[in-house]
């Protein structure tokens, strides 16, 4: 194939099992270092595929063989892996624009941070980046980013994202409200007048570190204003 005109996209069986995994682990050889060594023997992840042929949303690009495929699972892009002797001739991108035409309103998926081809390659079709980790999250405990492409409607796609982390910040500020407030029984100067400007110095460095972005000035802002709320109500509650 030269120019992919022979190109078909096609929902893939079980019988795909054996080409999926073969091109799912020459794929993942050739990456590295970009991508991590995968952990798994060959014969698990044919168990494994077969599975997800079975139970997910799989599409092959095929021509003569599979060349290509993704895997979709609700609001997620699981995998998307093109074989390394067909890369650079748009089969990735018609699977990318397949997953958008089957997920309108939106869609996520992970890649690893030191994967900047493929971080590149999905900057160009439009995804944008909305979470880094440190890795601890997956087997091969690799720094990785969370990427999406917003869908027709991104505002509203994004704002979905944004309830989810304010519901889950709310959780979070209900649970530092009460700690703040169980330790004050144990200072000698309970309240805002016993705040240690020390220490609140040292947690708006650590949590620094898991938001470079806003940086340790801007968290100890952040933070300021959510100790002096909670040691307010801790007050007024006493009242």
């Amino acid at each position: 194939m030269d120019d992919g005109s022979d190109l078909v996209l096609r929902p893939a069986t079980t019988v795909d099992a054996d080409q999926v995994t073969e091109l799912y682990l020459a794929t993942r050889r050739a990456a590295e270092p970009a991508m991590p060594p995968q952990l798994h023997t060959p014969e698990s992840v044919l168990a494994f595929m077969t599975v997800v042929l079975a139970e997910k949303e799989v599409w092959v690009a095929e021509d003569d063989q599979v060349v290509g495929f993704m895997s979709l699972d609700e609001a997620f892009l699981d995998a998307l892996y093109v074989g390394p002797d067909h890369q650079g001739l748009g089969i990735g991108t018609s699977l990318l624009e397949l997953a958008k035409a089957r997920r309108p309103d939106g869609f996520a998926l992970w890649v690893f941070a030191s994967n900047a081809p493929a971080r590149g390659f999905y900057h160009r079709h439009g995804l944008v980046e909305l979470e880094h980790t440190d890795g601890s999250g997956n087997e091969e405990r690799a720094p990785d980013v969370r990427m999406a492409w917003p869908g027709t409607d991104p505002i509203r796609f994004l704002r979905r994202q944004v309830d989810e982390v304010d519901d889950d910040l709310g959780l979070l500020l209900a649970r530092r409200f009460a700690l703040t407030a169980a330790i004050q029984g144990f200072k000698e100067l309970p309240g805002r007048e016993g705040r240690d400007a020390e220490r609140e110095a040292e947690i708006a460095r650590r949590m620094a570190a898991h938001a470079p972005g806003l940086g340790a000035e801007a968290i100890g802002r952040i933070m300021d204003s959510v100790i002096a709320e909670s040691l307010a109500a801790y007050e007024e509650g006493l009242r």
